[in-house]
Formats: structure tokens, C-alpha cells, sequence
């Protein structure tokens, strides 16, 4: 508390001068301590031409006219004065020096209002003055404090002279008047109104929200008077408000209201301005892949794998469950595969995962290459007919075609009469079906061809050596060792009869009873057959009498030797060697 010990009044003089015309000067207003005495300082004038004997004055309470019988503070004329004054006024001034200065003494509450001065010069020579001054009765000190008090500019009150810092806005000053010799004492406070930029006082720290959440971030700040509070994100103002304190409300928050928040607080004495960060928490997007997806084998391919979360992912880049490459809690990824093979095409994928939810993005790597004829590639007899398998592996799909060297024909996947074809990813399976076959079957030479290469094979025939006891089955094999028994018998018979001749009705030109016979030819027939048939169409050359068989394409390596079959020229060639029963 800071007291003041001063005067109790301070008069403003208003000297007169001479003007030649009715008028006075008085203050307009005064303040006195109740109990204590005031002067009111008054100076009046009069024209020149008039020239009185005696000069006199009224004083008035409330009222400066006469006919409204206002209650008369003093009259120099009669002495006579409304009994609220009755020993409390007296006249100071000298009126013939034109000084009309009033004395009040023993104030108290009631005698608080307006006092009007009337000079009377005698007969019609009365003028009551507007001018007038307003008493009033105060019990304590009025503390006139100045009309702008900024922190840290000094301030000058009348005897109290300080520097007013931030923290005193709001705080009582105090003065104190009293009167020597006397136990009269008056105190009065007023509270001082500091005027201070502002301070932002409360903010959040860092903030961390998870997508799709509710974020609500604060600002409030001290000063006076109440600043403007503006929040603010890459210099957009999003919110403002003339407040003490104001909350940033974000709904939904997504990955894009990621980053820095500035609250700035202004007011007409400065500014002050603070950031928040916001970070968003999120699942990783769908991850992109970049880089090349064709190749040619033995090139290096290099992909890129990259994806946007927070905090940052575990990057996988995986094909067939393999993991080939990792990364933790990086955004990219990159993949080398040096000098590629055919193993190396198919599906990848790019998994990116955090706490908060995991992506995946599949591509496909095309590795080009040149064909490769598979081993279980082959040929297999079945009755009339023969079947050649051939398995292609190659990229981009490469063309087939089946030749036959000893019959000087090339049939390829075009001739649907004749090949049937099917691709599964890189397999390219094609079956050549030759009907009626029943001689000795032909070589067969599968060649398959791409950009990049051509590759054949001669197709072998799978398990020949096991096709006579599957086609003759268990009859044919009972009579296979009925055979064997009669010659043995035979044989044995014919050492004991060295000497005996041969029966007659056994003639060497006869035909001997046969089991069963090929469709042999001799050699020079069987040329001028295989000329006849190379004058035909490609198929009345290949025996194709109708569609070809329903096969059983949901496999890719098919083994058509294992089929049970009664082929009469696997027969034929499994017992090229047969036996005669002869009769006796």
C-alpha cells in the first residue's frame, strides 16, 4: 500500500483583468474533506462607466436567481445568510478590489453543490454571473491517477513518482491526508489499470492424436487490455477472438492436419506468439512400387517400394512367403536382384505395416527368357494311337511345332486338328495325338522358338519295354506260356526223332497256325506305302479319322505311357519272335 500525505485542496487562480463588461472567474469545481474549510477563489468585473460608491455581493446556493429564493452563503449588504451557513461563510476578497473569494468552514454533506456570484453596484446595477463552482464534500482523498499507465513507463502522481510493472495492474495505491495540530485524517485507494502487452501464459505441449480422433488445442495469454488470440497454420488463419484464453477444436483429425500450430496474441501495447505441434497417427497408405517389371534374364532389376505412415513402417517385400528384403521404420525400400533367371518372375508383394494397421501392393516381375523343353516332355503308345507331350517353359510364349524327320512333315499349334495346346504362367503344354499307327512309330522332334531363342528335342517314348503285358493282358499272357510250353515240348520231341522225317502234311510252303500276326511288310512295300500315304493330305498322312480325344488338361506333366493299352504294334514288336504249332 502506498500512502500519500498532501494539501487537502489546491485552488485554481483565475486572475481577473479589466475588460470593461460583466463577468467572473472562478473554478469550476473543488473538492474538500467533510469538517474542514474551503476557500473558492473568485474574481468579477464591471463595466467602466460605472462608477460606484460602494461595491456589494451576494453569494447563492444552487441557484443563481433571485425570484427562485435560493439560500443566500453570504450577503455583504445585511449579513443575513440561510442558517445552513450561519457561521460557516465568510467573505475573503475585497468586493471594491473586485475580489469575491467565499470562505466555508466546518463542512459537512448538505452544504455540497453549485455557488453563484451576484455583484450589486447599486440601484438597477445587479448582475448575477453564470459562471459558478461546484463544491464537492468529500471523506477521502481523490486520487487522480493518469489516464494511461503502461508497465515500465514511469508515472508521476502528484508527489508519488514510479515505475508501475505488469503485476501491479489491479493493484490499490493508497493516500492518505492529514492536518497538522489536529486529529483530522483521510485515507483513499484507487486501483491502477497497467497496460502490458501480452504473454501467452498456457499452451499445449506437443500433441499426439490418432486418425479420426477429436484434438482440441488451447491458447490463452495475459494482458491488458485482452488481446486478440488468432490461431494460425501455414500462415491461414483457422480461429480468432478478442479473449483471454481460446481452444482450436479439430474433428476427424486426418494425416493432412498434421503439423505446426502458431497461437499470436496482440493487443495495441505488442505481441506475443507460441507454436504446438500435432502429429497425427496413422496406418500406412496402400504402398506404390516403382521400377521395372519386364526383364530380360541376366539383366539386374532395381524396385522401389514406398508408402506414407506415422510413425514410419516395417517394410517387407516377400514372393511365395520368402521374405527378399526389410527395412524398420523407413518409408522406402529398395530391391536388387542381379541377373535374373526364370525363378525370379511372378507375383511380389510389399507389405507396410505399424502399430496402427498394416498395406499390401502385389506386382508381378516378368522375367523374358528363351524356351527351355522340359524332361518330362515324351511320346506314348496307346493301341493305334500316339500321344506326344511336349512341356515348353519360356517368356514371352514361344511357338511349338512337332516334326516327324522320316515323313518329312512339321505340324505346329496352329493345326488344331492335330495339336492341342494349353499355357499355364510360364508352361506351355502342347499334345501331338498320330491315329492309326500301327506300325512302327515315327521320331518325333518338338521345337519351340522366341525372340530370344529356339530350342528342340527329340521326345523319347516312355516305358515301351512295358507295353506287351499291358496289351495282351491275362488271357494273351496265359496263351504267351501255353506257347512257350509247346515249344518246349516240341524242341524236346524233335532230339529224340533225329532220324524220323518230317510228317507230309507238314509242307515247308504251308502257313503255319499262328496266335497272332503283325501287319508286316516287307521292305520294298512298306517304301511304296509310305509314298502312297506322302501323296495324301496331312491328315489321311497322320490316320486322323476325327476330333481329338478328350484329354485331361488340369495338370501339367501328364505320363500317357502309364495308360493300360492293347497296341498291336507293341505287341508286334514284343514277340517278333513266334511260335508255330504244328499238327502231327
Amino acid at each position: 500500500m502506498i500512502f500519500l500525505t498532501a494539501l487537502p485542496l489546491f485552488w485554481i487562480m483565475i486572475s481577473a483583468s479589466r475588460g470593461g463588461h460583466w463577468g467572473a472567474w472562478m473554478p469550476l469545481s473543488i473538492s474538500a474533506f467533510e469538517g474542514t474549510c474551503v476557500s473558492i477563489p473568485c474574481r468579477f468585473d464591471f463595466p467602466d462607466e460605472l462608477r460606484p460608491a460602494v461595491v456589494h455581493g451576494v453569494w447563492y446556493f444552487n441557484s443563481p436567481y433571485p425570484k427562485n429564493y435560493p439560500p443566500v452563503v453570504f450577503k455583504s449588504r445585511t449579513q443575513v445568510v440561510h442558517e445552513s451557513f450561519q457561521g460557516r461563510s465568510r467573505l475573503l476578497g475585497d468586493l471594491g478590489l473586485r475580489n469575491c473569494t467565499l470562505l466555508l468552514s466546518n463542512l459537512s454533506p448538505e452544504l455540497g453543490g453549485k455557488y453563484y456570484f451576484r455583484g450589486d453596484l447599486g440601484g438597477y446595477n445587479q448582475y448575477t454571473f453564470s459562471e459558478h463552482s461546484v463544491l464537492d464534500i468529500i471523506n477521502t482523498p481523490n486520487i487522480v491517477v493518469p489516464p494511461e499507465v503502461v508497465a515500465g513507463t514511469e508515472v508521476e502522481m502528484s508527489l508519488l513518482h514510479f515505475t508501475p510493472t505488469r503485476e501491479a495492474n489491479g493493484h490499490r495505491l493508497g493516500c492518505q491526508a492529514s492536518f497538522p495540530n489536529t486529529t483530522l485524517q483521510f485515507e483513499g485507494y484507487a486501483s491502477l489499470d497497467v497496460k502490458y502487452p501480452p504473454v501467452i501464459v498456457d499452451m499445449n505441449s506437443s500433441v499426439e492424436a490418432i486418425e479420426g480422433s477429436h484434438v482440441s488445442l488451447l491458447c490463452g495469454a495475459d494482458s491488458n487490455p485482452p488481446p486478440l488470440l488468432t490461431w494460425m497454420r501455414d500462415g491461414t488463419v483457422l480461429r480468432e477472438a478478442v479473449a483471454e484464453s481460446l481452444f482450436l477444436e479439430l474433428d476427424d483429425v486426418t494425416p493432412g492436419e498434421d503439423g505446426v500450430y502458431a497461437c499470436l496474441a496482440e493487443n495495441a501495447y505488442g505481441q506475443d506468439n507460441r507454436t504446438v505441434g500435432l502429429s497425427v497417427m496413422y496406418a500406412p497408405w496402400k504402398p506404390t512400387v516403382n521400377g521395372t517389371m519386364v526383364a530380360v534374364e541376366g539383366e539386374t532389376v532395381s524396385i522401389l517400394c514406398s508408402t506414407q505412415s506415422n510413425p514410419d513402417p516395417i517394410l517387407t517385400i516377400f514372393k511365395e512367403k520368402q521374405i527378399l528384403a526389410t527395412v524398420i521404420y523407413e518409408s522406402e525400400l529398395q530391391l536388387e536382384l542381379p541377373a535374373v533367371t526364370p525363378e525370379d518372375d511372378g507375383e511380389y508383394w510389399c507389405v507396410a505395416e505399424n502399430q496402427y494397421g498394416q498395406r499390401a501392393t502385389a506386382f508381378n516381375l516378368s522375367v523374358e527368357f528363351a524356351p527351355i523343353i522340359l524332361l518330362e516332355s515324351h511320346c506314348a503308345a496307346a493301341r493305334d494311337t500316339v500321344q506326344c507331350l511336349c512341356v515348353v517353359k519360356a517368356n514371352p510364349e514361344p511357338s511349338v511345332a512337332f516334326e516327324l524327320p522320316s515323313r518329312n512333315v512339321t505340324v505346329n499349334e496352329t493345326e488344331r486338328e492335330f495339336v492341342y495346346s494349353e499355357r499355364s504362367g510360364l508352361l506351355l503344354t502342347s499334345i501331338l495325338t498320330l491315329r492309326g499307327q500301327a506300325q512302327a512309330p515315327p521320331r518325333v522332334i518338338c521345337t519351340s522358338r522366341n525372340l530370344y531363342g529356339t530350342k528342340s528335342l527329340e521326345l523319347p517314348f516312355q516305358g515301351a519295354h512295358r507295353l506287351m503285358w499291358a496289351k495282351i493282358g491275362p488271357v494273351g499272357a496265359v496263351v504267351a506260356f501255353a506257347i512257350l510250353i509247346a515249344t518246349v515240348c516240341y524242341v524236346t520231341q524233335t532230339r529224340r526223332k533225329k532220324n524220323v522225317t518230317e510228317s507230309p502234311s507238314f509242307s515247308a510252303g504251308d502257313n503255319p497256325p499262328v496266335l497272332f500276326s503283325s501287319n508286316f511288310r516287307a521292305s520294298g512295300v512298306q517304301e511304296k506305302y509310305e509314298s502312297e500315304r506322302r501323296l495324301g493330305s496331312e491328315r489321311r498322312l497322320l490316320g486322323i479319322r476325327g476330333e481329338p480325344p478328350e484329354l485331361d488338361l488340369s495338370y501339367s506333366h501328364s505320363d500317357l505311357g502309364k495308360r493300360p493299352t492293347k497296341d498291336s504294334y507293341t505287341l508286334t514288336e514284343e514277340l517278333a519272335e513266334y511260335a508255330e504249332i504244328r499238327v502231327k
